[in-house]
């Protein structure tokens, strides 16, 4: 079964959280920076610029840091803070966890009618290159006053903003206070914007020595681009290889959130980064090997793709941009991308289940993490037919159990979904045959050999939920199971804190039942899995659970043990997982202790 839900807009955005989260260091360094530019402004360095639609007198507004001082004045002309209100006050706030948007941590889409609303003292708002930010709460910590923040009060003050100094690392400074982004593009304003300091350490050189006033005057040396969010990218070459290295600017998983297409000279690479994607796309200059490797620094969010010449030289040029190239979308904006796989293989788990091997073709890499699906195309009978189907391992037993965890010790990190069938040449896909069905009998038909067009993955589980959790419950009917097997596995191999994972496991006849000689030796071998199999339809020689799911089953599964975490995934027929997850509900569990797998 596959997850076809789109992402539900209440959940934290992954990527926008790994955004709004950052090392104390870097916080008080981009701080540091902020009040030497402020200094060597006021030692004459910094030029007035005259703003669109704005007279030159009225920005800095007089009172303002940002005016050159007097002659014969030293120091800045400085707007009085209150006690408790200096830099390092607001590197206290902003890092105390307060909630300093008013939305309790969720990020919104703003229209242009949204943001005017939120004009006043007491309730700012204020766009930036499409990000929106509530300053409500920085009014009172901002050394050029508040005069100067009102005047982006409700507006998109971008190009403003811009004049001053582009190269303001104002996404540090304002990143608690982070609202969400425009819903569409707004008109620029026409009011000006200062915000404070802090310039980053890549801002243009200043002269300490004030300008003699006989030299003649010399234009100001252009600001460099802003330092943003967006992920950028570079290339590099030697004689024999081309290398092309993507900076997402945050922390990502050692492997799994890349996917490469490299199909007669033109690359598609794509990067995950949570629930946005970043991708280039273009036609290489000169011919390459197909083969292709990736290279990934989690730590500094770096991914470094590998290219071959097919003849040794220099290029002149790395090639043509395609459509979409740099671009940074949304994922469930992103259209679906399919490739060609072969059918190497198919063999039978049951009497009517299959596993379908498909090799991918060679110049992609691709990995399908834990609980997402792919979808497969087809044509049949003249018509293109699509569906979802999620990836299992190619054995349900796992490399080998994590060591058990300390008593007392603090969660380990999530670790990446590092499965070698993920990220290797193949995927099995493990499929029901419908007789009556349009897509399984198709897949049954086909010949070693014939090809079939498989996607990127897809579906908004998430792992970030079982980083503590001591005791997952699953709860599976049919091919419901197929996302569970790489669940269990991934339990068993990577989650250190997890006590006990239970399967229960609903079919109709023993016969029906998937994997049964490997979920039983690996509940003899592994003292952390267990299995319960509840049959509709059993024989009269059955002595395992009967009927089908209620509330007492759950009620004997879902044990919630003093100190325990618990999670519980659930997947089935449509009634079948409605039922379940109500009855899970029932039993005490929340909303973000389930996930329920639609198919």
């Amino acid at each position: 079964m596959s997850d076809e839900n789109d992402e539900n807009d209440e959940d934290s955005d992954e990527w926008e959280e790994e955004e709004r989260t950052g090392g104390t260091l870097s916080f008080v360094t981009t701080y540091f920076s902020g009040v030497v530019s402020g200094f060597l402004r006021n030692l004459g360095c910094f030029r007035r610029v005259n703003m669109l639609n704005v007279p030159s007198q009225s920005f800095p507004a007089p009172g303002s840091q940002q005016r050159v001082a007097a002659a014969g004045q030293s120091g800045r002309n400085k707007v009085a803070l209150k006690p408790g209100r200096s830099l390092m006050d607001w590197i206290r706030v902003a890092k105390s966890g307060r909630d300093l948007t008013g939305l309790k941590g969720r990020l919104i889409e703003v229209t242009e009618e949204e943001l005017g609303r939120h004009s006043t003292r007491e309730d700012c708002w204020t766009c930036i290159r499409g990000m929106v930010y509530n300053i409500s709460p920085y009014m009172e910590f901002h050394p050029g006053g508040e005069e100067e923040l009102m005047k982006a009060a409700g507006i998109d003050g971008t190009d403003l903003f811009d004049q001053v100094h582009r190269w303001v690392n104002y996404e540090s400074m304002l990143k608690e206070c982070l609202v969400g982004r425009m819903a569409v593009k707004i008109s620029t304003g026409t009011k000006g914007l200062s915000l404070p300091p802090p310039p980053s350490s890549m801002g243009p050189p200043v002269n300490l020595a004030p300008p003699s006033p006989s030299a003649p005057q010399q234009p100001a040396a252009a600001p460099p681009p802003t330092k943003d969010a967006r992920p950028r990218y570079d290339w590099f070459q030697t004689d024999v290889t081309v290398n092309l290295v993507v900076y997402t600017k945050r922390k990502i998983p050692s492997t799994g959130c890349t996917i490469v297409d490299l199909q007669e000279g033109v690359l598609r690479l794509e990067v995950l980064l949570g629930k946005m994607s970043y991708m280039l796309h273009l036609r290489l200059a000169q011919d390459v090997q197909p083969s292709v490797a990736v290279q990934t620094a989690p730590a500094v969010g770096k991914v470094q793709l590998i290219l071959r010449k097919q003849a040794r030289g220099k290029w002149s040029e790395l090639g043509q941009p395609l459509d979409s190239h740099d671009s940074l979308l949304r994922r469930k904006d992103r259209g679906l991308f399919y490739r060609e796989c072969v059918l190497v293989s198919k063999s039978e788990v049951s009497h009517d289940t299959l596993v379908f091997r498909l090799q991918l073709p060679q110049g992609t890499l691709l990995h399908v993490p834990t609980g997402k699906h792919v979808y497969l195309k087809a044509r049949i009978q003249d018509s293109e037919v699509v569906k979802p189907y999620t990836p299992v391992e190619q054995t349900l037993m796992p490399a080998g159990p994590a060591p058990p965890d300390p008593a007392g010790s603090a969660p380990t990190p999530l670790p990446p979904d590092s499965s070698p069938q993920g990220a290797g040449p193949d995927l099995f896909l493990m499929v029901k045959v419908y007789p009556e069905g349009v897509f399984s009998p198709h897949l049954n038909s086909l010949e070693t050999g014939d090809r079939l067009s498989v996607s990127n993955p897809d579906g908004p589980f998430s792992l970030r939920p079982l980083r503590d959790v001591t005791h997952l419950y699953l709860i599976a009917a049919g091919t419901g199971f197929t996302p569970m097997a790489r669940l269990i596995r991934l339990a068993l191999e990577d989650l250190a804190n997890l006590r006990k994972t239970k399967l229960m496991f609903f079919n109709r006849q023993e016969r029906d039942i998937l994997w049964r000689s490997e979920l039983d030796d690996l509940a003899a071998k592994e003292e952390r899995f267990q299995v319960d199999y509840v049959l509709s339809q059993p024989c009269d020689r059955w002595t395992g659970r009967k009927g089908r799911v209620d509330a007492t089953m759950l009620a004997d599964l879902l044990v919630r043990p003093e100190g325990s975490s618990c999670y519980v995934c659930v997947c089935g027929p449509s009634p079948f997982t409605e039922l379940a997850v109500r009855l899970v509900k029932q039993q005490g569990f929340s909303e973000e202790e389930i996930h329920a797998f639609q198919g």
